[in-house]
């Protein structure tokens, strides 16, 4: 972001867009924040050299819509960089979990496809000259158990919708089955959390 005299970035929360332009503001960075579906992108096509999803364009509903709206506003030997939670990694099974208990609207496809080398050939592969992507590995340090869920119910989305959506016997339910889940991928011995979760890194050059 330090490098590229023109500089853009979009949200739908604009709690999330007032935090950004505080931190660039302490970072004396120059950059244009706005409120943006990523469906439909506020930009014109080809306007940058670079654009970056970080476990965000992932959560869209119509992925193809979302998929085609990067490459558009990317110009042609751009970079499309993602990073993409996979579906056998902890976040890939805690969202397969929560939709054991409700599962997602009819049509709308898990955003763990985006961690998959193959829904990216099938989003990108026409309008890409290379799609390069490498797993990685993000780690989770929490207190304990507890505190793990703390965190999610209150502050990730797909955690705090669910709970909100369910009554007090689908929350323990659902409570039970993310405690055991954490449980599985728990690394840690001496009662706190350590936990690490599978991402796909991609990078897609554009034709």
């Amino acid at each position: 972001m330090r490098r590229w005299p023109r500089r853009g970035a979009g949200d739908y929360v604009p709690a999330l867009l007032k935090r950004g332009r505080e931190r660039a503001a302490a970072e004396h960075l120059m950059i244009e924040f706005r409120e943006a579906d990523a469906e439909a992108l506020p930009f014109a096509d080809a306007s940058y050299d670079v654009v970056l999803s970080t476990f965000g364009v992932m959560f869209t509903p119509d992925q193809d819509k979302a998929a085609s709206e990067l490459a558009r506003v990317c110009k042609s030997g751009g970079k499309i960089g993602l990073a993409n939670w996979t579906p056998q990694g902890f976040i890939g099974q805690l969202f397969k979990t929560i939709g054991k208990h409700l599962p997602p609207p009819a049509g709308v496809k898990s955003p763990a496809l985006w961690g998959t080398q193959a829904r990216l050939e099938e989003m990108f592969g026409s309008q890409a000259s290379e799609i390069a992507a490498e797993p990685r590995m993000f780690v989770f340090r929490y207190r304990s158990p507890e505190h793990w869920l703390e965190i999610f119910k209150t502050f990730y989305g797909p955690t705090l919708k669910a709970f909100a959506a369910l009554d007090e016997t689908g929350q323990a339910a659902l409570k039970r089955d993310l405690l055991a889940l954490l449980g599985e991928f728990n690394h840690a011995d001496d009662g706190t959390i350590v936990v690490h979760s599978e991402y796909l890194e991609a990078v897609i050059t554009r034709r």
